[in-house]
């Protein structure tokens, strides 16, 4: 059938690498038929320039692949691509297990920090679910704090396991949120890539052009998001830079250091960062999600020596 067609972009362990199945996922969120259709192949999809469409869906990925039972985001918030989402996690993964003799640490001992974890909480809950992994998710917006808070409390599975922290300090990603007797195996961010509101809504623009091939004067956001998930001042460049030069503050607090690079072009600027801060290794992960190519730079501050001690605190 149509919706077994394998998707090789995506990571191999990852549980989006088929079509959507959208017979399995309607039974676990009947509300879905509401927004399926058949297209013009004859095949059932939705319409992913509908906003409440996209949502919808997400609630059904989440409960079929997550047993994730409960979950909403206030109107207006940022509604992920989980399939994307859940790539990164997997390839941050593969980096845990580099150092842990290829084999992938496990359990709620390994413990992540998730730089804006948003009003979805959308990558504790797949980290905790695939990995048994714990979290910290920081955010600056109070509202997307008490969002995913409410999403933790709503599901067994995420409780006791993410905590939230909010952010009070806009110069500030890690101070304020790590404290001094913390450790982390790895932190992520998807930071902000637009320069401002007329950037985010143009790019908006053009995705949904490409989406219902069609020409529109304005679009909204079909996977929502607020200002501070969308754009800042100097987009993901000046956020991205601000992050590495604030990281080895934390140096011996976290081992490795993470985040998402969306435009290729910004690399250079960011390495050049990295060149000037010296931690001791970092490297550039490239992803592809169908038409999309992105990259995950990671960084670490540990010595090889430091990385073997750190490492032997994991257990199964």
């Amino acid at each position: 059938m149509a919706y077994k067609e394998h998707k090789k972009s995506l990571h191999p362990r990852n549980l989006h690498n088929n079509r959507y199945d959208f017979p399995q996922l309607l039974k676990s969120l009947p509300t879905l038929k509401n927004y399926v259709f058949k297209n013009k192949y004859d095949e059932l999809s939705i319409d992913f320039s509908n906003a409440k469409a996209v949502l919808t869906l997400n609630k059904a990925l989440l409960s079929h692949f997550y047993n994730i039972k409960e979950w909403s985001i206030p109107d207006g918030y940022l509604c992920p691509p989980i399939p994307g989402r859940a790539d990164y996690l997997h390839y941050i993964a593969d980096v845990l297990a580099k150092s842990n003799n290829s084999k992938i640490p496990k359990g709620s001992n390994i413990k992540g920090l998730d730089i804006g974890i948003g009003a979805n909480c959308i990558y504790p809950i797949i980290g905790n679910s695939v990995y048994g992994w714990s979290f910290v998710g920081s955010d600056i917006e109070k509202e997307s704090i008490k969002s995913s808070q409410k999403i933790i409390e709503s599901n067994n599975s995420l409780k006791g396991n993410v905590q939230c922290r909010i952010q009070t300090s806009h110069d500030s990603i890690f101070t304020g949120i790590i404290k001094e007797n913390d450790r982390f195996d790895f932190t992520l961010c998807n930071p902000p890539f637009h320069k401002s509101k007329a950037q985010a809504q143009e790019g908006s623009k053009r995705k949904v052009q490409n989406l219902t091939k069609q020409v529109v004067k304005k679009a909204s956001l079909n996977f929502g998001g607020k200002s501070n998930e969308l754009w800042c001042k100097g987009g993901e460049v000046a956020f991205i830079k601000t992050m590495i030069k604030q990281s080895k503050l934390y140096s011996k607090n976290c081992f490795w250091f993470s985040t998402i690079v969306s435009k290729k072009d910004n690399l250079k600027f960011i390495y050049d960062t990295l060149d000037y801060i010296k931690p001791i290794e970092y490297e550039t992960i490239k992803m592809e999600q169908g038409q999309k190519i992105s990259r995950i730079v990671i960084w670490t501050f540990l010595t090889k020596e430091e990385q073997k001690q750190w490492t032997s605190k994991w257990q199964d």
